[in-house]
């Protein structure tokens, strides 16, 4: 029986030695032995089963979600990747119709064709930024619809460039963040806190009002409590909401009160 050490099973995934790490750490994937070396020791089951990690993930599931899922009684391998299977399928539909939007925008727009305006939101999916928004607004009160019509507010005049500026923006801060806490660098380090002060003005522009300490704790908490952000920042890097959450209250204490 083939047995893998942490480093084979990371460059057979892609996903990286700390990562497996920390899934040992919380419970979701614990290594078949290990040695009397200390080394971890993988075997088939267990790549399976990191094999349904990694979809789960990318549907957006917490990794304690992921553990409940997989760890419940009756749990069927060949159902969930069927189910895994279907909702790819819809997704490459969806990507699809965007594909095809893209390429007819970039006709009209070089003025090979020309395009209505309906034609331009084809395979965009606007239930789901409305359920998002109604889940805000249920969470935190009739307040919150006033914030996202004041967000989507200032951006209505935004140009592509801004967008995209923005965009590039939170990627390098969130790369920042994830070497951070790969060098072992504590939420208040003068590193993190800069990062910190980077992300806090990227918050206030994106919402187009201030972002006070509370508010800005309070989006540190929905990091971690939310499945969606939390699968978004841990896809990343293992650890990185929670580290999230912790630098955004640190800087909050210290920068914003």
């Amino acid at each position: 029986m083939s047995r893998y050490t942490v480093k084979q099973v990371a460059k057979l995934s892609g996903v990286s030695v700390r990562t497996l790490h920390h899934y040992d750490a919380v419970g979701v994937l614990k290594p078949a032995c290990v040695g009397a070396n200390g080394y971890r020791y993988y075997g088939r089951e267990e790549l399976l089963r990191l094999q349904q990690i990694l979809f789960h993930r990318e549907l957006g599931f917490s990794l304690e979600e992921i553990g409940r899922t997989l760890d419940a009684a009756g749990f069927d391998k060949v159902a969930a990747l069927k189910a895994h299977r279907a909702r790819l399928e819809a997704e490459t539909r969806r990507y699809r119709r965007l594909m095809r939007t893209i390429d007819q925008t970039l006709a009209s727009l070089q003025g090979e064709a020309t395009m209505n305006e309906k034609a331009m939101y084809r395979g965009f999916d606007p239930e789901v930024q409305s359920g998002y928004e109604t889940e805000l607004v249920e969470r935190h009160g009739p307040g919150m619809r006033a914030h996202l019509d004041q967000a989507k507010a200032g951006m209505a005049g935004w140009r592509q460039a801004e967008f995209d500026a923005m965009q590039a923006e939170l990627d390098a801060i969130e790369a920042g963040m994830a070497k951070a806490l790969v060098d072992g660098l504590p939420a208040g380090s003068s590193t993190v806190t800069a990062l910190m002060r980077r992300h806090h003005a990227w918050i206030e522009k994106s919402w187009s009002r201030p972002a006070p300490a509370a508010a800005f704790v309070g989006l540190g908490r929905m990091y971690v409590d939310d499945p969606r952000f939390r699968a978004r920042y841990d896809g990343r890097q293992g650890g990185l909401a929670e580290y999230m959450a912790a630098a955004m209250a640190s800087f909050a204490e210290t920068a914003l009160i």
